[in-house]
């Protein structure tokens, strides 16, 4: 057969396309199968139509309105404009702490390219003099919210800022704006009481989101500013302005809502009382260096109202300047308070001493156990003990020795709170522990119903609680038998403040507050009041008054008060009196006791158990009608009445406003 192709393959004989199949007879009709899996395409194509429809319906219908505003606010932005923070003032309305204007660059992270991001972060680091990767690190938890500006550096030179604006286009997302810088009018005055201000960190901002905090307020970060942070902050303000899309303003600011200033806290501190107090600290601790106490190096004094618990003043030495925290950080100003190697180094200037350092409160102690064995029927008020140079307990002849090795006679308990005759209060520890099993934790029962061993309850907090040992503490506090178990030694050894006992200067101005208002433990407190922020001459406004707790019946017999109150004044004014050099000269008639308690003080070049003794001196004024409890400390201070005594004279000096004559300084207890 010839083939009529154009290539001549040849042709095919069936007319077909495709080979007959003997299985299909109608390959063109619509089978049920092929028809329901149509059906089946069908139903899910109108299916995905219809929710196309409601979505785009929803969209442009339900929720147009949203992102219409969704679209302007990346035209408007939408600026907090911070409140200025309430002033802290005094008693008598004189200004701690305030603001002053300042200026800060913030940063828009959402407004940082994709792509060089760290470039703009390297540059805009070596402008503001900052470390980059530091600031890197800031952008990148800004992320999470990238709407909201992260705060890059306040108290910005002049120079930086005029830079940043001649070069916008280079930095998009900085903005530069008017904040408000804390003011310590007077430095280091009362630092760790007020406290300081900062950003708020992460953790802080997963606690405080629900009160209106946002990344990049300022927050109270201790003491004062801390704690009453709700009522210094204020309350921000609202602006908005035209960007355009690299988040350069394109408009002025439109002011939206007037921030409003925060409100001032009223203190109870005496300004004028408490820069005193840190003077006569450091003055103490030049005392006692010149009594050969080489090693003296910080301590606390705390002044009370023994009527009500208000401080009048409370001083810690070292200190700090809280301005370290504001403006232009420099990291070596802020390693002592940071770090702690440079924290020790400096001994510890950010604690608080007067309630979060515990020490041994040595003789200061003894009015505690003589009220305490009165009121437990122990010891008559007037009765005769003889004072003598060493005193043995035991079964082995432990000697304990008494501070003056050149008295023996007897004596009652005035005269041997007068001189701090050690033995007479060994025999009364001792008589706790020979008196029965039940009542060797007596004095200790006594101690903690005149606040020893847990917190005064100072509405500023951060106190410490102290400790006062006892038969059921060393069980659970030591392993081997012979520590776990309570011996003499342990009641006599407390019975003049020393081994395991340990107080705060606070507690301790709490109890002599205690004995001087007859009986009636305080609760210290430090802000006595909110008020509305005085501008333009107006008087301010009290918002809300913090009235002081109730003092608390102690429960202590009056007679027993008495007989304490007339061994005090006999400290201070009778010839053998501990501190008489000091205070009997002084016109104002001043009750008080020394102290000096030993502690085991590292010191290089030492044994590690090596003692330093701790200078104390704890009193009030007048005797007769107390306005005002003074204890002081001075750390390895040696004597209580050359170092500590001294120091107290001082601020009873500025609160009566009368001079003392030259104290006479005698090694004393």
């Amino acid at each position: 057969m010839s083939s009529t192709t154009p290539y001549g393959e040849p042709r095919s004989s069936s007319p077909r396309f495709l080979p007959p199949d003997p299985g299909v007879t109608a390959p063109y009709r619509l089978t049920p199968g092929l028809a329901l899996r149509v059906g089946v395409l069908g139903a899910v194509a109108l299916a995905v139509f219809a929710v196309l429809l409601v979505r785009l319906w929803s969209l442009q219908v339900l929720s147009g309105e949203k992102y219409l505003n969704a679209a302007q606010s990346n035209q408007l932005r939408s600026i907090r404009l911070e409140a200025p923070r309430g002033p802290i003032i005094d008693r008598n309305g004189k200004v701690i702490v305030e603001n002053v204007p300042g200026t800060a660059v913030k940063l828009w992270v959402g407004d940082l390219p994709a792509k060089g991001r760290f470039d703009v972060i390297r540059r805009l680091a070596a402008v503001l003099d900052l470390p980059p990767l530091s600031l890197a690190r800031a952008v990148d938890e800004g992320l999470a919210d990238p709407l909201t500006p992260i705060t890059v550096k306040t108290a910005v030179h002049e120079e930086q800022i005029a830079y940043l604006y001649e070069h916008q286009a280079e930095f998009p997302g900085v903005q530069i704006q008017q904040t408000y810088l804390r003011d310590y009018r007077y430095q280091a005055t009362a630092a760790q009481i007020l406290g300081y201000v900062g950003e708020i960190s992460g953790a802080e901002l997963k606690r405080k989101a629900k009160d209106g905090y946002v990344l990049g307020d300022k927050i109270g970060k201790s003491g004062i500013e801390a704690r009453f942070d709700e009522y210094l902050r204020g309350a921000t303000g609202l602006a908005q302005i035209r960007v355009d899309s690299l988040g350069q303003p394109q408009s002025r600011l439109e002011l939206r809502r007037d921030p409003r200033p925060g409100n001032a806290v009223r203190l109870t501190l005496d300004l004028g009382l408490q820069r005193t107090a840190e003077k006569a600290l450091r003055f103490g601790i030049e005392t006692a260096r010149e009594n050969d106490s080489f090693y003296a190096n910080g301590g606390a004094i705390v002044a009370l109202d023994p009527r009500d618990g208000a401080v009048l003043a409370m001083a810690s030495y070292p200190t700090f300047k809280p301005s370290v925290y504001v403006g232009r950080v420099d990291p070596k100003k802020l390693a002592p308070l940071l770090d702690a190697d440079a924290a020790k180094e400096a001994n510890y200037p950010g604690l608080n001493r007067a309630t979060q350092v515990e020490y041994p409160p040595g003789s200061t102690w003894k009015p505690v156990t003589a009220l305490a064995a009165m009121q437990e029927h122990l010891l008559e008020p007037y009765e005769s003990i003889r004072c003598t140079p060493r005193a043995e307990y035991g079964l082995d002849k432990q000697v304990f020795r008494n501070w003056d090795p050149y008295v023996n006679r007897p004596m009652a308990l005035p005269e041997a709170m007068a001189t701090s005759c050690d033995t007479y209060f060994y025999d009364v520890g001792y008589r706790f522990y020979t008196s029965g099993v039940q009542r060797w934790s007596r004095m200790q029962d006594w101690a903690s119903i005149f606040g020893f061993g847990g917190v005064t309850g100072l509405d500023i907090g951060g106190e410490s609680d102290g400790l006062v040992p006892t038969p059921g503490w060393r069980k659970k506090t030591f392993t081997s038998d012979w520590d776990r178990a309570w011996n003499p030694g342990d009641s006599i050894q407390l019975a003049i403040g020393q081994k395991d006992v340990t107080v705060t200067p606070l507690q301790m101005a709490r109890f002599y507050a205690m004995i001087a208002n007859g009986g009636k433990l305080v609760t210290p407190y430090v802000v006595s009041e909110v008020d509305t922020p005085a501008a333009n001459a107006q008087r301010s406004v009290v918002l809300r008054r913090f009235a002081p707790d109730p003092p608390r019946d102690a429960g202590v017999d009056g007679e027993a008060l008495s007989v304490i109150r007339e061994g005090l004044y006999s400290a201070t004014h009778s010839v053998n009196g501990t501190s008489s050099g000091v205070f009997s000269t002084y016109p104002v008639p001043i009750a008080g006791k020394t102290g000096t308690a030993e502690k085991v003080v590292p010191i290089p070049g030492y044994p590690p158990d090596h003692l330093e003794d701790q200078s104390w001196w704890c009193g009030y004024g007048p005797a007769d009608d107390a306005r005002i409890v003074v204890c002081a400390v001075i750390e390895n201070g040696g004597h209580g009445s050359t170092a500590a005594a001294p120091a107290a004279l001082k601020v009873f000096e500025q609160f009566f406003g009368v001079k003392a004559p030259a104290p006479i300084l005698v090694e004393t207890d």
